[in-house]
């Protein structure tokens, strides 16, 4: 079952068999089959972008995620997974810009982008002081 209210879970690290491959990509012709047809099936979308990044193809993740943060400007989950593809393939700014819209929109999964392996490289980049900061910004104001 798809859950909308936690970010993606993190990108598996192991190798998948030939037959996953396959299976994995059977999975996306059809998913970008149904995207063709209504392309703003918005579980289908995230799917796929998962899917995509299981495959590596990071770009093509990154672009469902970015129509994904368009069709959902206000859904701070859209837009943290759109950071998360972002720091995947190693566009920090663009990553930080998202992050912080999630926040802005009401993402408050302070310790999951604290834990985040998909963010792991971001955390280590000076940028991601404007998060922590921001983070602070709005714990005090909570206080």
């Amino acid at each position: 079952m798809l859950r909308t209210d936690m970010p993606k879970k993190a990108r598996a690290k192991k190798k998948l068999s030939r037959r996953e491959l396959r299976d994995l990509d059977l999975e996306i012709r059809f998913l970008e089959g149904v995207i063709e047809r209504d392309p703003k099936f918005i579980d289908a979308l995230r799917v796929l972008s998962g899917d995509y990044h299981k495959r590596g193809r990071r770009p093509d993740a990154v672009r469902i995620d970015e129509y994904l943060a368009q069709l959902n400007s206000d859904d701070p989950l859209a837009h943290y997974n759109l950071a998360c593809s972002y720091a995947l393939a190693h566009q920090f700014s663009h990553a930080i810009m998202a992050l912080i819209r999630a926040i802005d929109s009401g993402y408050s999964h302070f310790h999951q982008i604290l834990r985040d392996p998909d963010l792991a490289a971001l955390r280590k980049h000076p940028l991601f002081e404007k998060v922590l900061a921001r983070i602070e910004a709005i714990e005090v104001k909570v206080s």
